[in-house]
């Protein structure tokens, strides 16, 4: 009795474990951006917030609305909650934050989800903005242009308002990361953080205030 052998160069009987580990690494990519949508699709009406307008945007994270709850209208600075973008001097990754971020929404219409009455020691106050029903703090995360604030990354985060979008902002995160987009490219990673950046400038130039 012969008995049939199978061939060795047949190929499903060869393991390619790059392909294998891409093909995974897309799978669970695109049940992330289901995750995402669904997500999104969970909060069907807009939040409470004021209309206003984008006048500047200064960078990946930070833009300037007029303010016109007081007597005189002001330029407000509005610093994006949840989120933290690429310092300037972080080449290339803080100017083309800075330039998605303009290219979304400067001199548009949004809607700023925030308290005005509250602001940081830079007189900034923190908001959500939402531009056509979509979360610009979001798309950003996801795009691959920023990152999401989380205690691991920069500093404890204890406020309702700053962890109310968290878990969007994960799966933005985790979605971005596993595709490779833009800070997350595996050819040209961003290699240190925001904060450690600026460590690494402040040690290299005690000076910097």
């Amino acid at each position: 009795m012969v008995k049939a052998k199978l061939k060795l160069d047949y190929p499903w009987t060869k393991t390619n474990q790059l392909d294998f580990s891409f093909k995974a690494k897309w799978y669970r990519g695109i049940l992330l951006g289901i995750l995402l949508l669904l997500t999104s699709c969970s909060q069907p009406d807009l939040p409470k917030g004021i209309f206003t307008k984008v006048e500047r945007v200064i960078s990946g994270q930070t833009l300037e609305i007029l303010d016109k709850t007081g007597k005189i209208p002001v330029l407000q600075q509005v610093r994006l909650a949840g989120i933290i973008a690429p310092d300037l001097k972080q080449d290339p990754w803080g100017i083309k934050a800075k330039q998605y971020l303009k290219q979304l929404c400067e001199g548009k219409k949004i809607l700023l989800e925030g308290n005005l009455s509250e602001k940081d020691r830079y007189g900034r106050i923190s908001a959500y903005i939402w531009l056509d029903g979509i979360l610009i703090n979001e798309q950003l995360v996801k795009e691959g242009y920023v990152l999401a604030e989380t205690p691991s990354i920069y500093r404890p985060v204890t406020s309702n308002f700053k962890t109310q979008y968290s878990q969007r902002l994960n799966y933005a995160q985790e979605y971005a990361r596993l595709m490779g987009y833009g800070i997350w490219n595996p050819e040209k990673p961003m290699r240190l953080t925001p904060t450690e950046f600026r460590n690494q400038q402040l040690q290299s130039n005690p000076t910097i205030p």
